[in-house]
């Protein structure tokens, strides 16, 4: 039986993630079967090293900012930023420092990964055998970077972005969005439009609503993010959608606690796996959803998978990132992602926490703990602070994904059939040299200035 506490081999190129589905979905980057991110989504030219940032042509925009007040919105959304929690949870306390150093992390890493030349941030940055490279373009992790830094004080935001602003980049995000098909980069985008404050917010939510979420077959980590976007836009005429995309994630979770990984999808060899992504993202739509309208069963359904992650996680702190959706178990641990660790895990229990009145803080301090001393590494930690950035992932010494693959098979015969061994013959330590914007937007949107509260 495989111990929990075991992790994934060092990580293939993006492509690969994308086009074998599951076994190589990347956290929050969901392969989905209408849409190639390498042709649209994410673009992957010639690698750059990294020099100064290229100044934009700096737009100035009365509406910029969290506190932009849209005509089309209800109300101005509070879900924007969690600093109301963490800030005040006692068991965060001993990790302040920690949260703060990773801060200043995110908004000096951010203004590396830009690229000029394409209006985006990159796809990622990886270590080289001499220097640190940005590799392809984004829009989805555009997106999520606009999200992170719309709680951000303007210096801070200065400091990220150089002369760039949030409205400059969602203009960007906007102005082709009629003509994207893949409904997660879509629904970031309303997200973003609601965040930063552009005022064609309206544009964004109508292709939303053209790509019905709310019906098709879509991967479910889109979905929430559509519910996700509808609740921070607070847009008056999509009162019944929002309804709908949050009962499509409600009746999705099964009796373990667990969401599938596509809802409306065919069965399939992999369809009992679910990974981490696929728990956070609802969990934080669903609070969300919540909190705007006061849906009992929202709260329930984000509590009950809470409870199975925060049960589930590793002795010294590890998210571990595949479930059985049956049973609610751990399939296999790794790899174990920092992002989920310092960002993802945070930002779903924080929106919980703020729903529910419930301090979540303690597993949320246990997974910090993992990223500042992995016992995976010796000791050792994935934040490099002399090259300034937050390493991918821990994951096992294996040729591809084998151990994802081995126990996904073993298990589809049996729930509790296991491949032994795994931990002996692949241990964890391999550290995945690269980093991703939405790393770092979504680290900000977890934990804000906590200063900037009043």
């Amino acid at each position: 039986m495989l111990r929990r506490g075991g992790g994934t081999a060092k990580a293939k190129r993006a492509p690969d993630s994308i086009r074998k589905g599951m076994a190589g979905a990347a956290e929050g980057q969901v392969p989905h079967r209408h849409f190639d991110e390498r042709r649209v989504g994410h673009r992957r030219p010639r690698r750059v090293a990294l020099t100064s940032r290229t100044p934009c042509p700096k737009v100035i925009s009365p509406c910029a900012g969290v506190g932009f007040l849209n005509p089309l919105v209800e109300n101005t959304s509070s879900m924007l930023a969690h600093r109301y929690v963490w800030s005040r949870s006692a068991a965060l306390a001993p990790h302040r420092d920690l949260i703060l150093d990773l801060r200043r992390l995110a908004l000096a890493g951010l203004p590396r990964m830009w690229r000029p030349e394409g209006d985006f941030f990159a796809y990622r940055v990886r270590r080289s055998d001499t220097d640190v490279v940005r590799e392809g373009f984004s829009r989805r992790y555009t997106a999520i970077s606009v999200i992170g830094l719309a709680s951000e004080a303007e210096v801070d935001r200065a400091t990220a972005l150089g002369s760039i602003t949030l409205s400059d980049l969602t203009h960007r995000l906007v102005r082709d969005v009629a003509g994207v098909a893949n409904l997660g980069d879509v629904a970031l985008t309303v997200w973003a439009c609601a965040a930063g404050g552009h005022g064609d917010l309206e544009a964004a939510a109508n292709r939303l609503r053209v790509l019905r979420a709310d019906v098709e077959p879509y991967p479910t980590v889109e979905v929430a993010w559509a519910l996700a976007a509808l609740c921070v836009a607070a847009t008056r005429g999509d009162t019944e959608a929002r309804g709908r995309l949050a009962t499509r994630l409600i009746d999705s979770l099964g009796p373990s606690g667990v969401f599938p990984h596509v809802l409306g999808g065919r069965g399939r060899l992999r369809s009992h796996v679910s990974c981490f992504a696929d728990m956070v993202y609802p969990i934080q739509a669903l609070a969300f959803y919540h909190r705007l309208v006061g849906d009992r069963r929202a709260l329930l359904a984000a509590e009950k998978a809470a409870d199975v992650i925060s049960r589930h996680q590793g002795a010294a702190g590890q998210w571990w990132w595949h479930y059985d959706r049956r049973t609610g178990r751990v399939l296999e641990g790794y790899p174990v992602y920092a992002v989920h660790q310092d960002a993802m895990a945070p930002m779903a229990l924080l929106a919980l926490a703020e729903a529910s009145g419930r301090d979540l803080g303690e597993p949320i301090a246990r997974g910090l703990a993992w990223l500042e001393s992995s016992p995976e590494l010796g000791g050792g930690t994935l934040v490099d602070r002399n090259a300034g950035l937050i390493w991918r992932k821990v994951a096992r010494r294996e040729p591809g994904k084998l151990s994802r693959t081995l126990q996904a098979a073993a298990s589809r015969l049996h729930p509790r059939l296991r491949v032994p061994l795994v931990d002996a013959l692949f241990p964890p330590g391999v550290i995945d040299y690269e980093d991703r914007p939405y790393h770092l937007g979504w680290l900000l949107h977890a934990f804000p200035d906590p200063g900037a509260a009043a």
